[in-house]
């Protein structure tokens, strides 16, 4: 079964999917904190030539989105909607000298193979690549990219993220080290799924199988 869509696509028998390419990311963690009422320390801030080490750096694909299974005629024509599951939201949590959250991201960035390695500074990045250290845009939207399939079937439509994580520690020449965790993420994954077909592996098109389809359907028998 094959679609089209807004998104660039990828055409399978029982499941269409393409990473999209790097799209907005929310903030979780504010960079300025609610005032409890009460006088605040003075941020003690870390150097500004410190280096960054990462430890436990992981992917993980996560459905965001999924529609309810919708029978398609003859015709192809496919209306839905989908249900969003979960909310990508990049975030910086530190410990010690404070580090800016922008610095974090455009590190981790840099490990990944996001950003140019030979990148240094924040200035040298823009596009897509300055959105990954913006701990403020929005998630990708969920929108449906699949608006014509050719021949009948019971169909779900679905959305996912590649998210990215892992432990940073920022070291100063004079021994202060700042310790904690980062998370973002870098590609919009979009695809669409035939319950009448089996699904291949445990990524999210089996994931939204399993919240979509009947019980005994092709799609869920590796599951």
């Amino acid at each position: 079964m094959r679609g089209t869509a807004r998104r660039t696509w990828t055409a399978g028998l029982a499941t269409v999917a393409m990473a999209a390419g790097l799209a907005a990311c929310t903030g979780d963690e504010k960079d300025d904190p609610r005032s409890s009422g009460k006088r605040e320390k003075a941020v003690v801030k870390a150097c500004a030539d410190g280096t960054f080490t990462w430890t436990g750096v992981r992917r993980t694909d996560r459905l965001t989105g999924v529609s309810e299974s919708q029978r398609v005629g003859d015709d192809g024509a496919i209306n839905v909607q989908m249900e969003r599951v979960y909310t990508p939201r990049p975030a910086v949590r530190a410990e010690g000298p404070a580090v800016s959250p922008a610095e974090v991201l455009f590190s981790l960035g840099k490990r990944i193979g996001e950003i140019d390695s030979d990148a240094r500074t924040l200035a040298e990045v823009s596009g897509d690549t300055w959105a990954f250290t913006d701990v403020h845009l929005a998630a990708p939207k969920l929108e449906s990219g699949l608006s014509k399939v050719t021949g009948p079937g019971e169909l779900v439509e679905y959305a996912g993220v590649r998210e990215w994580e892992g432990d940073f520690r920022y070291t100063c020449s004079g021994g202060k080290t700042t310790t904690g965790h980062a998370r973002n993420w870098t590609v919009d994954i979009g695809g669409v799924l035939s319950c009448q077909e089996s699904v291949d592996g445990d990524g999210l098109a089996l994931q939204a199988a399993r919240r979509s389809c009947e019980e005994g359907s092709p799609a869920l028998e590796e599951a």
